[in-house]
């Protein structure tokens, strides 16, 4: 007596069952490159606003204490 008394076929089965199989999920770089490259972008340009702006206040807090 065989000792696979199964009627489906063990080729057939392990082919199914490969096809069945889930390929691996690979996962993408570029968008967090992206998303890093416009945060470094993001802060250089902001950091460059506030140097080039002009201040907020032009006078003296001195100046214009009550005296």
């Amino acid at each position: 007596m065989e000792t696979n008394d199964s009627a489906l076929n063990p080729e057939e089965m392990a082919r199914a069952r490969k096809l069945l199989r889930s390929k691996p999920k690979v996962e993408r770089m570029w968008p967090v490159v992206a998303a890093a490259g416009f945060a470094a972008f993001c802060a250089l340009a902001f950091a460059t606003a506030m140097i080039m702006a002009p201040p907020v206040i032009t006078e003296h807090v001195v100046e214009s204490a009550p005296k």
